[in-house]
């Protein structure tokens, strides 16, 4: 028995050591104001609310979701772009949250940001020499000339771009060399976890292929790890070891990239996966599909309970308005200890005896910011008197 106890630790213990980003309850709410002379802030909207969300080293983690379920911000707080409202992200074993200033800059070299458009990330003004030289100055990493010179053409070579791209500016590139720079400047403070925000959204299909085969080449080559968002669940498929799939500001369920597609337990993730096309005409036309009713509801006022259950085709009478369900593992033969899912029927639904039913709209009033009146408040003084 005690082996078995000192088997369990060890195994706790390692997986510790191989944790890089720890994120704990974080949570980022921005405030809605109002007013014509004085601000008052009448409400949040409630980006992030509460995500506990582990990345190991080595790994790649994608996280996908609809639009304005916040993944984007949970990427940009995990570098303090946006610095959470609460909670903690620990990065090699450092509390990146806390820091600030100076501190903040000097760990940055670690956690480098892809963004999703390379045009309106790239000063047009700079030339790619200056762009990639600029990091490597502010972290004292251009030594000399001719180390400087040496480094931005091993750059290039890695990202598949000419060393004569270097004079060149970033109007004279296509989309795809684009992203290809926004990726070496990434590279050229040699990182240890680069966030990849909506990284091949803006790209053709053909070139999408080709980045994302780049940014695998580079992980491999450089022992890179990848937060990845986006919301092609085809892509995320590919390059992902892990996936969380976000809603409404919460993890709804995440689980190893091969469980979550061949046995997706969540109602929300079901209805995400029902909606990606299957290249065999056969399997298209008879597979399940899950059409929800109903828009994203809003950030600033997201239902009671359960997030999901205004639009939840196994929504229950009980617990699923009025409590909020904790990411567990569920207790269903076959399922791993990495495969949690934030419902409170998973076991039932999976067994049939929770069968789906139709989900009428809901129309979602707004509360705690002002009542019935305008969150955009008045559109003058004399408006205002």
């Amino acid at each position: 028995m005690s082996e078995a106890t000192d088997v369990t630790e060890g195994e706790r213990t390692a997986y510790a050591k191989d944790v890089l980003v720890d994120a704990k309850g974080v949570k980022v709410h921005f405030p809605i104001k109002r007013g014509v002379i004085f601000d008052k802030v009448i409400g949040h909207v409630y980006a992030v609310d509460g995500v506990d969300l582990q990345i190991r080293t080595g790994e790649t983690y994608g996280l996908v979701g609809e639009s304005g379920s916040g993944k984007s911000t949970l990427g940009r707080a995990i570098l303090n772009l946006e610095p959470p409202t609460e909670g903690t992200v620990e990065f090699d074993g450092v509390d990146i949250a806390s820091l600030s200033g100076e501190t903040l800059r000097k760990k940055r070299q670690d956690i480098q940001m892809v963004f999703q458009d390379p045009m309106g990330s790239l000063d047009p003004r700079q030339s790619v020499e200056s762009l990639l030289l600029e990091g490597m100055k502010a972290h004292g990493l251009a030594k000399d000339e001719a180390h400087a010179s040496k480094r931005l053409r091993e750059l290039l070579s890695a990202v598949g771009l000419p060393s004569a791209a270097l004079k060149k500016y970033p109007h004279e590139f296509s989309g795809g060399q684009r992203q290809r720079i926004g990726i070496a400047r990434a590279l050229s403070v040699n990182p240890k976890l680069i966030v990849a925000d909506e990284p091949v959204s803006a790209l053709d299909v053909s070139v999408q292929a080709q980045v994302i085969n780049l940014l695998e080449d580079l992980q491999e080559e450089f022992g890179l790890t990848y937060l990845v968002v986006a919301h092609d669940l085809a892509v995320v498929r590919h390059i992902s070891d892990r996936i969380g799939v976000m809603y409404l500001g919460a993890i709804a369920e995440e689980a190893e990239a091969d469980d979550l597609y061949a046995q997706p337990l969540h109602p929300y993730t079901r209805a995400l996966m029902s909606a990606v096309p299957v290249p065999d005409p056969l399997v298209e036309d008879r597979r399940e599909r899950i059409i929800l009713t109903g828009d994203l509801p809003s950030p600033a006022n997201p239902p009671k309970g359960c997030r999901f259950h205004t639009r939840c085709p196994w929504k229950q009478e009980t617990k699923c308005d009025t409590e909020r369900p904790v990411l567990r593992v569920p207790e269903i033969p076959g399922v791993g200890t990495g495969h949690r899912v934030a419902c409170h029927w998973t076991e039932q639904i999976e067994s049939g005896e929770i069968q789906p039913h139709e989900v009428k709209a809901q129309l979602v009033e707004q509360h705690g910011a002002g009542g019935d009146e305008s969150l955009l408040g008045p559109a003058s003084i004399s408006e205002a008197l």
